[in-house]
């Protein structure tokens, strides 16, 4: 959906957004991709796995791929401290988890607030933010696409692959 898409949306019905942080940013994540959100734990490293995918955790007897949100944005992992959660979502059918540095809020949104982001990134070919969200008396919060950060992972993976011999 892009932004003006969840303009439309949140004209309509309002839209939930779940900020998180990640590498010191706030990010939004849509609240109807969000299962739940759990404490961090440890992570089971997964040999040869993409390098996005830091490993698995076992949750309630469903084992669930962690990706750190901070070196899938930044290139480097988010610190682990005592507010650092895995937010559980599905995006395209998969479950997967997001390793962030805090869950932060929860924002109502309506379509007064949603922009497109800026033209210079989207034509320079980044599209992990498919909306920005201004707030008041605030940095704006931007909202992820989690369809782009799962396509990074599949990426990492060919890149994977196709440097192993």
């Amino acid at each position: 959906m892009r932004a003006s898409g969840l303009a439309d949306v949140a004209r309509e019905n309002g839209v939930e957004v779940a900020c998180v942080e990640a590498r010191g940013r706030v990010y939004g994540l849509e609240v109807t991709q969000i299962r739940e959100i759990v404490r961090s734990q440890e992570v089971t490293p997964l040999p040869k796995a993409p390098a996005l995918i830091e490993g698995v955790i076992d949750l309630r007897g469903a084992v669930v791929p962690v990706i750190d949100l901070g070196r899938a944005l930044h290139g480097a992992p988010a610190p682990e401290t005592r507010s650092t959660r895995i937010v559980v979502v599905e995006v395209d059918g998969l479950v997967l988890g997001l390793r962030v540095e805090a869950a932060v809020d929860v924002l109502s949104v309506d379509a007064a607030v949603v922009d497109e982001p800026p033209a210079l990134a989207t034509h320079a070919g980044y599209d992990a933010v498919r909306a920005v969200i201004r707030r008041p008396d605030a940095a704006p919060v931007l909202l992820l696409s989690l369809e782009r950060v799962l396509e990074d992972v599949y990426r990492s993976a060919r890149a994977a692959a196709e440097a192993t011999p």
